[in-house]
């Protein structure tokens, strides 16, 4: 709902729409679905989309002004203010880091505006992390307003990077398990308060040795209990780590310490007998030092405490009377466990640096170091004569790639790198690549002719050129240009090279839609037949001439929106159209074109998102055959948890698994999946607050249970892949095929060259050079 609507702005691709009302601002779909709504208090005066050709920005940042501010939103949510104004200025088109709009006298305006804070949420929304990381290492980036909303959205990490206070950096280090890091922080702070005269921050420590102990890294833990000087817990660490020679000097620390309830734990974590019943002589409780004795057939030092009992007028008749030496609930010795395995730290499993963490091996994303590359236009009043049409052609034209930029540089230099030494020539001998040996000729101009007409006035028809379709195959060696070509055999001879593919009815329907999608019919004069007029991608600058490549019909917005499609319908237990979506996404992706690296790497992680996804469905579906079977329907539910999956979805994962292990009193496997589901960062919201405490109980009553009430073959511990034919796991090392197309693994080897039971297109097990994403 839009109340008061002042007038309605499309983005330029036509994909999203704004909605200005008086007070406040609605974002929508091509189909008028809702995307965002924000409000404001100030009345709303203007607004623009950005059409930016770098910096990923175009179509999906929204420029607004108010009476006195330049915002933005994005169609996430997200808000935020850019600048100031001094006077009221209605905006018109935003292009970089510009703003082009009017003033009160409708006399143009050419501002400069600052995005990066909008471009920088953008990219983390998108899921660009190369693009984050890169903004992170270049732009000024700070404040707490920042740190606070990469902590509401869950990355924690990313605002490590570039916090210097140690307090907020300790919260964040905590906040993604960076233990390294809160060290240091903890540290600095130590050394703050020493030179401040005040104490040293015992809950820091206290915190840092919690996160420590759940991550198993029992080393930071001692020192974290050593300098908060909790002793207690540190005896049962060094019993819980099998450290008999550390737990051997608490008890004296104790003993100099003149702890009495200390030494007496030492000495029973210790076994140690003799210094117990000291320690209860010492302390006055000479009958239990001297049953203590007698149990454990200490005989010297029950006559000596029986002496002194009597001494005081006491006796130890019937002493021993009271105690049940026989029976179940008879005394017995109390030993501490042998230690098997002392060992460093706990073992845990390796687990990779994402590119949010990792600063140094982040890669730069091609669009960003264009758009920071591009110098900006300082504030100006400029004429009506300034801002026509070829200023905005500029500005919206099409930006170089950085590897255009690479060529052309290197076109203007003369390197000399001598003779090809060592290299030798190994590429003398690949044979025929269909290219001409000789050297191009010079274009021969067919004008030349004319002043050389000879006597019999023969005309010389001119040499026909190369059709459309003919380049195309030529210039490029992926399946979707060949099929735009009409070159349907070697399309699917290329494809099945390339990722194995052998079941192309799935891909008919695709492989028209680029087809008849490379051409369009013009009307010619009446009574003359249409022209088919070819569809170019590569013309902007131009006619391509013999270089050119078709346009095609599928785009990377396809794959986003069937992703999408994908994910409401599994959020919503419409399981069948869920499916059907995902695998639509994966008939799509073999015809698609990427632009640069970054588009082919997020088409490729679409793919591995498809896989997951469709796998997870067919486990659910798996789940509902075997519901009268509890071992299967425990393992099955289990296996379902470790396909990549959404957080959202991950925890209705969870909270599924959990319920069935415990229904069926698989309480260590359940305890498990409890324990998981409350480490989810969106247990902590309120709407989440009912499953949080259903799983704190299952925990808690899994623990008291501590059994499994059937045997299953899965062991959380363990890092494994799911068979997505018979849907068991496959460990690491284990002999297994994969689909050359989707990565889907199988164990059984008779799977080799039979059809993925996951994207229904390659075989399986055949080695090929895999999915090729640019021409």
């Amino acid at each position: 709902t839009a109340p008061k609507i002042k007038s309605v702005i499309w983005a330029p691709d036509g994909s999203k729409v704004a909605i200005l009302c008086k007070y406040g601002i609605v974002i929508a779909d091509r189909q008028l679905e809702q995307l965002c709504s924000i409000s404001d208090n100030v009345r709303i005066k203007s607004g623009a989309w950005d059409v930016s050709p770098t910096g990923g920005t175009a179509n999906q940042l929204f420029v607004y002004a108010t009476l006195h501010h330049v915002k933005y939103v994005l169609p996430s949510g997200d808000t935020g203010t850019i600048r100031t104004l001094d006077h009221p200025l209605y905006a018109m088109r935003v292009v970089k880091d510009q703003l082009f709009c009017l003033d009160r006298e409708a006399r143009p305006r050419v501002i400069s505006i600052d995005t990066t804070e909008a471009r920088f949420k953008l990219a983390l929304a998108n899921k660009r992390y190369g693009q984050v990381m890169h903004m992170v290492k270049h732009s000024r980036l700070c404040g707490r307003a920042i740190v606070a909303y990469l902590q509401s959205k869950g990355f924690p990490e990313v605002a490590l990077h570039f916090v210097r206070d140690p307090r907020t950096r300790f919260r964040l280090a905590l906040a993604c398990g960076n233990i390294e890091a809160a060290m240091e922080s903890a540290f600095a702070l130590e050394q703050q308060a020493e030179n401040e005269g005040k104490e040293s921050g015992r809950d820091v420590w206290g915190e840092l040795g919690s996160e420590a102990l759940r991550q198993g890294n029992h080393q930071v833990v001692e020192m974290s209990y050593q300098r908060t000087k909790d002793f207690d817990r540190l005896s049962f660490l060094y019993l819980l780590t099998g450290d008999t020679e550390k737990l051997r000097k608490m008890l004296k620390i104790a003993n100099m310490r003149q702890d009495i309830m200390g030494r007496y734990h030492n000495a029973l974590l210790l076994g140690d007998v003799t210094e117990r019943v000291q320690v209860l002589e010492q302390s006055g409780n000479l009958a239990l030092a001297y049953v203590c004795a007698v149990m454990h057939g200490l005989s010297d030092d029950a006559e000596r405490i029986k002496i002194a009992i009597e001494t005081n007028e006491g006796t130890v008749d019937g002493l021993m009377d009271k105690i049940e030496t026989t029976g179940k609930s008879g005394g017995r010795l109390l030993q501490p466990p042998t230690p098997i395995v002392r060992a460093d730290n706990w073992p845990t499993l390796e687990v990779q640096k994402t590119t949010l963490e990792d600063l140094s091996a982040a890669q730069p994303d091609p669009e960003e170091v264009a758009y920071t590359e591009t110098a900006a236009v300082p504030d100006s009043g400029v004429s009506a004569n300034d801002w026509d049409d070829g200023a905005f052609d500029d500005a919206a034209g099409p930006a170089k790639s950085t590897g255009a930029v690479a060529a052309a540089a290197a076109a203007t230099d003369d390197y000399d790198f001598g003779d090809d030494g060592d290299w030798g020539d190994d590429l003398d001998d690949l044979g025929d690549l269909g290219e001409p040996d000789a050297p191009k000729e010079a274009p021969k101009d067919e004008m030349a002719g004319l002043q050389d007409v000879s006597d019999d006035s023969t005309f010389q028809m001119p040499s026909a050129g190369r059709p459309p379709a003919g380049c195309w195959v030529a210039n490029s060696s992926h399946a979707a240009d060949h099929i735009a070509a009409g070159g349907s055999a070697s399309a699917m001879q290329l494809l099945n090279r390339q990722i194995a593919a052998s079941n192309f009815a799935v891909l008919k329907g695709t492989m028209m839609g680029c087809y008849l999608g490379s051409t369009m019919s013009v009307p010619g004069v009446p009574g003359s037949p249409s022209m088919n007029m070819p569809l170019l991608r590569n013309d902007k600058e131009g006619h391509p001439g013999a270089g050119s490549l078709p346009r095609t019909s599928l785009h990377m917005e396809d794959l986003v929106a069937g992703i999408r499609n994908g994910y409401r319908f599994f959020q919503g237990g419409k399981f069948n159209d869920s499916k059907a979506s995902f695998q639509d996404v994966l008939t799509k992706i073999p015809l698609v074109v990427t632009d640069n690296k970054t588009e082919a790497s997020e088409m490729k992680e679409m793919l591995e998102i498809c896989r997951e996804y469709i796998t997870a469905i067919r486990i659910k579906g798996a789940m509902s055959e075997v519901a009268g079977d509890p071992v299967r329907s425990t393992e099955l539910s289990a296996y379902f948890t470790h396909c990549n999956l959404q957080a959202v979805h991950l925890l209705l994962a969870l909270r599924s698994a959990m319920g069935t292990a415990f229904k069926h009193k698989n309480f260590i496997v359940a305890a498990g999946f409890a324990r998981r589901l409350l480490e989810l960062p969106d247990m902590s919201s309120e709407r989440n607050a009912e499953l949080r405490i259903k799983a704190t109980k299952v925990l808690q009553k899994s623990e008291q249970m501590a059994r499994n009430e059937h045997e299953i073959n899965y062991d959380e511990s363990s890092s494994f892949t799911i068979d997505c034919r018979d849907f068991v796991p496959v460990m690491a090392g284990q002999p297994s095929v994969k689909c050359s197309f989707c990565g889907s693994t199988y164990a059984d080897q008779k799977m080799k060259n039979q059809e993925c039971s996951i994207c229904g297109v390659s075989a399986v097990g055949v080695q090929t050079i895999g999915l090729v994403t640019g021409s």
